[in-house]
């Protein structure tokens, strides 16, 4: 009777059920990371005086501005407001990212 390789944690390699296991988490994955393509969070600074739209796979799908920015005319500080907005939106764009995926990546693989 032939043996089945195992790894150093003694688990066996030799089974279709693990390259099963495999397809259906890459499956998993793939459909996640397409949802998050759809899925839009937003970050702001300045009281919402600049508002950012960032797509789940951290896109960055629009940049609004309060009027009042421009007709102050301080360029500096509406830099730093964007930067701060752009900034917040990738993080919940991350976070976004990691509540999808996160589950997925901790699904373990038995080998």
């Amino acid at each position: 009777m032939a043996k089945r390789s195992k790894s150093p944690g003694g688990s066996n390699l030799g089974g279709s059920g693990v390259m099963q296991q495999i397809q259906q988490l890459q499956e998993q994955m793939l459909k996640a990371q397409e949802e998050l393509k759809n899925e839009v969070v937003s970050g702001s600074a300045g009281g919402g005086a600049v508002t950012v739209e960032v797509t789940g796979d951290q896109r960055i799908l629009s940049v609004a501005l309060d009027p009042g920015l421009i007709e102050d005319g301080d360029q500096e500080l509406l830099q730093d407001l964007v930067l701060a907005a752009v900034n917040q939106g990738l993080e919940e764009s991350r976070k976004l990212a990691e509540s999808k995926l996160g589950p997925l990546a901790g699904q373990g693989l038995p080998f």
